[in-house]
C-alpha cells in the first residue's frame, strides 16, 4: 500500500496503464491517482474498482481448454490464445448478465473498461475453444477435437442451462430465419436479445420504437447491432404506413364496436397492434411481445387480429419446466379459466404437436382431484370427456386420465390403482382442468424445482407465429421464444 505515490503518478506518459494489483489494498487506490491524472487507466484487484484483473478471467477456463483435448503441457501459445480471447470479449457486446449486475456503469470498451468482469458468462465459451484450438495446433494435444460446434454447444450448456432443450429449434430456425417484430423495441432485454438473434443467426428482428432512443440505449448498453444492418426499426411515431395500419386495424376491428378514431388512437398507443398489423400485412412473418404491461392486454389484440388457426375453436398457453427429474410441460397457464371438455381436448392436442417440435414424444396426463373414476364432479367429469375426444382424434397418442399429480409422474403409483393404464413412463405434458391450477403447479414447480428454469409460455392455436410472454421475461427466454417463432414461420403457408 501507497508504494506508488501521486507525484509519481504526475510524471507518467500520456494516458499512463496503472496495474496497482496488491490485495486488500493496491498500492495506489485509484481515486488518488484519477485526482492528479484523470487520463490514466487503472487497474486493481479488487471488485469495487473498474478493470478487476483476477485469474478467475483465465484459470478455470485454460484448465478446461487444455484437459478437453488431454493437454500433455499447457504453453505459451494456449496462454497467449487465452489473452486474445479475453482480449475479443473485452470488445465485445456487453453480456445481460453483466450488465444487470452492474446497473447503469458504461461496460463499452475504454479506460474503465479494458477487461471483462470475472463473472461474465461468456468467458467459458471463448476462452476454452481457444486455448484447445491453440492445444491442437501447436502438438500437445492428445485427444483433438473434431467439430468445434458441437463442443461450443456443450460448453455453452454450462451458461445457459435451456440449450440443450432448445438445440433442435435452434438449428432449424438457423437453416431460414425469418422477420420477426419485437414491439417493446425499446426495451434494454429486447436490445440485448436482439443482439443474441443477430449474433447466433436465428432471425431478421423488427423493432418497433424511436429510432433515436434505440439507437442511444444500444451505445448505452455496449451492444454491437446497427439499425439498418442488423435490424429494422418502425418507428411508432411516424411510419408512413400508418394509415394503411390503422385503416386495416380499423376493418378488422368495425364490428367490434371500434371507431375510426379509436382504431387511430390504437395504434399509436400500443405497438402491439402494430407489430400485430405488419405480421397480417405479410410486412413480418411472426411476432413476439408482452414484454411490458398485462399478458391479456396483449392476447386480446393477437386474438382480434389474427384469430385461431383452421380447425381450432380456442387457443392455449403452455410452459415448459426444465427439471432436475426431465422437462415438463404444463397447460393451459395462461389462456382459458375454465376450459371445457372440446376446448380441453383442442389444448391437449396442441400441447402435443408442440413438445414434439423439440424432439420429445409426447406422453400426456390429464390432471384432477379424481383418481380414474373416484370423484363425479364437473371437473373430473370433464377431463374423462377430454379424454374421450382426444382419443378419437389421435388414438396414437399416449395419454390417460384423469389421474393425481403423484399417479403422473410416478409410474409405480400410477399401475398400483390403474394397471393397464395406456401412459407409461412419466408423462411430461400434464393438462389441467382450470387456469388456476395450471399456474399454482407451473409457479410452485418453477421456484421449488427447477430452478427458475422455464421456456414459455408458448402460445398455441393462434393462426400466426405469435407468442405473448410476461413482464420476468429474460433475455434467453425473448431468444428462445423468438426462435420457436422463426420454426412455426418456416411451416407457414405462403
Amino acid at each position: 500500500p501507497k508504494v506508488l505515490t501521486q507525484e509519481m503518478v504526475k510524471k507518467m506518459a500520456r494516458a499512463p496503464m496503472i496495474l496497482a494489483l496488491a490485495n486488500p489494498e493496491p498500492e495506489i487506490l485509484p481515486p488518488l491517482a484519477k485526482e492528479v491524472r484523470p487520463d490514466a487507466i487503472i487497474c486493481t484487484g479488487r471488485s469495487d474498482y473498474p478493470n478487476q484483473v483476477n485469474n478467475v478471467l483465465c484459470f478455470p477456463f485454460i484448465f478446461r481448454g487444455a484437459l478437453d483435448v488431454g493437454a500433455t503441457a499447457i504453453n505459451e501459445e494456449m496462454k497467449l490464445a487465452a489473452v486474445r480471447a479475453i482480449a475479443e470479449l473485452a470488445h465485445a457486446e456487453q453480456s445481460e448478465v453483466v450488465a444487470s449486475a452492474y446497473g447503469d456503469q458504461d461496460l463499452s470498451f475504454g479506460p474503465e473498461y479494458i477487461i471483462p468482469k470475472p463473472f461474465d458468462p461468456r468467458l467459458i465459451v471463448k476462452i476454452a475453444p481457444a486455448v484447445a484450438k491453440a492445444a491442437m495446433e501447436s502438438g500437445v494435444a492428445t485427444r483433438p477435437i473434431a467439430d468445434f460446434d458441437v463442443y461450443i454447444d456443450k460448453l455453452t450448456e454450462f451458461v445457459y442451462k435451456t440449450n440443450l432443450f432448445m438445440k433442435p429449434i435452434f438449428s432449424q430456425a438457423r437453416k431460414a430465419p425469418k422477420r420477426v417484430v419485437l414491439p417493446e423495441g425499446e426495451e434494454a432485454r429486447v436490445l440485448h436479445a436482439t443482439q443474441e438473434l443477430v449474433t447466433l443467426g436465428l432471425a431478421k428482428p423488427i423493432l418497433i420504437g424511436r429510432p433515436n432512443v434505440i439507437e442511444m440505449r444500444i451505445q448505452k448498453l455496449g451492444l454491437q447491432i446497427k439499425a439498418g444492418v442488423d435490424f429494422e426499426i418502425v418507428n411508432n411515431e411516424s411510419d408512413p404506413r400508418f394509415k394503411e395500419y390503422w385503416t386495416e386495424y380499423f376493418q378488422i376491428m368495425k364490428r367490434r364496436g371500434v371507431t375510426q378514431e379509436q382504431a387511430q388512437r390504437a395504434l399509436i398507443s400500443n405497438p402491439t397492434v402494430i407489430g400485430a398489423i405488419m405480421v397480417q400485412r405479410g410486412e413480418a412473418d411472426a411476432m413476439i411481445c408482452g414484454t411490458v404491461g398485462d399478458y391479456h392486454e396483449h392476447f386480446s389484440v393477437v386474438k382480434n387480429v389474427f384469430g385461431y388457426r383452421d380447425g381450432v375453436h380456442t387457443a392455449g398457453a403452455m410452459n415448459a419446466l426444465l427439471l432436475p427429474s426431465g422437462n415438463t410441460f404444463i397447460a393451459d397457464t395462461y389462456v382459458n379459466d375454465e376450459p371445457d371438455a372440446e376446448e380441453l381436448a383442442e389444448i391437449t392436442l396442441m400441447a402435443a404437436e408442440t413438445v414434439r417440435r423439440f424432439g420429445i414424444e409426447p406422453r400426456v396426463a390429464l390432471l384432477s382431484h379424481s383418481n380414474f373414476g373416484s370423484s363425479d364432479c364437473p371437473s373430473s367429469s370433464k377431463m374423462r370427456q377430454a379424454l374421450e375426444l382426444v382419443r378419437e382424434r389421435a388414438p396414437e397418442l399416449m395419454i390417460d386420465g384423469e389421474m393425481h399429480g403423484d399417479a403422473a409422474l410416478v409410474e409405480a403409483i400410477r399401475n398400483d390403482r390403474m394397471p393397464d393404464s395406456s401412459l407409461k413412463g412419466s408423462a411430461n405434458i400434464l393438462v389441467m382442468p382450470n387456469m388456476e391450477a395450471a399456474r399454482i403447479s407451473y409457479n410452485l414447480l418453477r421456484v421449488s424445482s427447477s430452478e427458475g428454469v422455464t421456456v414459455g409460455p408458448v402460445l398455441m392455436g393462434v393462426a400466426k407465429p405469435v407468442h405473448v410472454l410476461t413482464p420476468i421475461a429474460s433475455v434467453r427466454r425473448i431468444v428462445n421464444m423468438v426462435a420457436l417463432a422463426v420454426v412455426e414461420a418456416q411451416t407457414q403457408p405462403l
